[in-house]
């Protein structure tokens, strides 16, 4: 609304000057490229990241598998959580050395993380693998990847609009330095002799 004011107010001014007139227009293109653009780039980075996302959920749910495996020995207690998607940041997980045997039928044996509350030899807990058997985090869940599509849509938007913003003071603060440099040769050329009695002003 300001840049439409403005640009109304210098419409037929004559104070208006040139830098007035460019900086409302550049005013109402901003407002207009905030409005406008901002959410169609974010909406656009949004849809894209959602298509990768999704297509890497499909993958991982084809590629990674759950297997039994069980407690040997217990190594360490209470560590954190390793896994950010499913941790809530209060889980402590125990590691043990465990074997498994994997999807494609070969024996593993090595450490993993449990969230066992007093593992024991012998106790069972579910991992994730891949087809040869090779420790794999969970698989994104779809949901979760949904949730980071549109943060990286928001978050592309919000950036957009700051460019613009940026870009918009950016050519002010120019205009400003010309209009200052415009008036200082406007006062030199009134001489310091200006507005004093008898100079003929």
């Amino acid at each position: 609304m300001r840049a439409i004011s403005g640009l109304w107010r210098w419409r037929r001014n004559p104070l208006r000057r040139t830098t007035d007139l460019v900086e409302s227009w550049v005013a109402l293109a901003a407002l207009l490229l905030v409005l406008v653009a901002a959410p169609v780039v974010g909406a656009l980075v949004g849809s894209a990241a959602q298509d990768a996302l999704q297509r890497a959920v499909r993958e991982q749910r084809h590629t990674r598998y759950v297997v039994t495996a069980t407690v040997v020995k217990e190594l360490d207690r209470l560590t954190p959580d390793p896994d950010p998607e499913i941790s809530t940041g209060r889980e402590l997980r125990h590691r043990v050395a465990a074997d498994w045997t994997a999807p494609d039928g070969t024996r593993q044996h090595g450490p993993v993380t449990t969230s066992l509350k007093s593992p024991h030899p012998g106790d069972h807990f579910p991992v994730w693998t891949d087809r040869h058997g090779h420790l794999a985090m969970r698989p994104l869940d779809p949901a979760t990847a949904t949730t980071h599509a549109v943060l990286a849509g928001l978050g592309t938007a919000l950036l957009t609009a700051g460019a613009v913003e940026g870009i918009r003071r950016l050519i002010v603060w120019s205009l400003v330095r010309r209009r200052y440099a415009h008036w200082d040769r406007a006062w030199e050329r009134a001489g310091p002799d200006w507005g004093r009695t008898g100079t003929g002003s």
